[in-house]
């Protein structure tokens, strides 16, 4: 599937201050909204489009990724895209709850509340991250109830359309002044808002429609993952009461710290140590890689701390699987304490560098 223009699809610059985003949506879902449009499937497709885009670039990590990878990067499982499964839910971030009163949406029956969100942190191995793994975990979470199926009413009995707000959650109330009729909006207190009654409450959830149960999820970790990335299962959250959708489950990912490698975006930087025959002299050495080994050449006179970038041999990019460098830095490794034969072997090479080194009064007498 071919890459989606969002600033396009809202018509906007891709220098759009989240302001000018917002206002773009609020325009195009006024004029789209599917209850604007009844039975318009253009419309409807077209409001799903300009609400995905919105979706994306409202928040600013999705915006980023976005903007790197296109629309199927940010889709890319890692992330993942959140979905409006109804129209109320996109103009709830903007409060604006007087738009669906002039469609006449604040008369329609209340629909149950998504369930919320869960977060669950884990930590895996550099070697984890690396291959990929799946993990098993376990979270407590609210299921719908098992007995009642999320409607909260006894077995054999169904939940009854508030009367006093008929479904919809709310009493309106006008009210006349000198400047005219004044309608407030008030959440109904006799059904709390769900706009449903329950005459006989299930007695295994208490009315609520869920009960908590300890689940266990199985958690594929994909190739490549960084530290405090997460992965979004959708759905796996808590449920929402009287058969509320469930919410989504948020597994923050953190890479215990690792012996040999320090990790910086895809490269691996290690430290490795060599004698001084070695850095004279040079030669060639075996190096720990996070999947082996490899072989590293030290060429001849190679300073302490010099670092060399065995190209390849890092991380693996978590779109495109390339891997990154690893970096070794090399340590020449001075020996505290020294052999008769090394001590002279030493001294009689500083004194030959001495004798080969011409003296400031040698120099004036070739230029005199």
């Amino acid at each position: 599937m071919a890459n989606k223009d969002y600033y396009k699809i809202l018509g906007v610059g891709r220098d759009a201050s989240p302001e000018e985003i917002k206002k773009a949506f609020r325009r195009l879902a006024m004029k789209y909204h599917p209850d604007v449009n009844p039975g318009n499937k253009e419309a409807e497709e077209r409001f799903k489009e300009i609400s995905e885009a919105f979706e994306v670039l409202k928040d600013p990590e999705k915006r980023a990724r976005y903007d790197q990878f296109g629309s199927e990067g940010v889709k890319a499982g890692f992330e993942g895209f959140k979905g409006f499964e109804s129209f109320r839910d996109i103009f709830s971030d903007f409060g604006f709850d007087d738009i669906f009163r002039s469609f006449g949406f604040g008369d329609r029956e209340r629909e149950p509340e998504q369930g919320s969100d869960i977060r669950y942190d884990i930590e895996i191995t550099l070697e984890d991250a690396f291959n990929g793994v799946t993990k098993t975990i376990e979270i407590p979470r609210y299921e719908k109830c098992h007995v009642c199926k999320g409607s909260g009413a006894k077995p054999g009995t169904f939940p009854k359309k508030c009367p006093r707000c008929n479904g919809t959650g709310q009493v309106k109330r006008v009210a006349s002044s000198v400047f005219g009729r004044v309608v407030t909006v008030t959440t109904c207190n006799k059904c709390g808002g769900k706009g449903t009654v329950i005459g006989s409450p299930c007695k295994n959830c208490h009315g609520t429609g869920r009960e908590k149960v300890m689940r266990k999820i199985e958690v594929k970790i994909p190739r490549g993952v960084d530290d405090e990335s997460y992965l979004r299962l959708a759905g796996q959250g808590n449920a929402g009461e009287s058969g509320g959708r469930a919410g989504d489950l948020y597994v923050v990912i953190h890479i215990k710290p690792h012996d040999v490698f320090e990790r910086h975006n895809n490269d691996l930087f290690c430290k490795t140590e060599i004698n001084i025959a070695q850095a004279v002299l040079g030669t060639e050495i075996e190096i720990s890689t996070i999947d082996g080994k490899a072989k590293l050449k030290i060429p001849p006179g190679t300073q302490s701390h010099t670092v060399f970038r065995m190209r390849g041999l890092g991380m693996p990019d978590i779109h495109s699987h390339r891997r990154g460098d690893q970096l070794v830095k090399v340590v020449v490794r001075i020996p505290k304490k020294l052999t008769r034969e090394q001590r002279e072997a030493i001294k009689a090479f500083d004194k030959e560098k001495t004798r080969t080194r011409k003296g400031f009064f040698d120099k004036l007498r070739e230029y005199g």
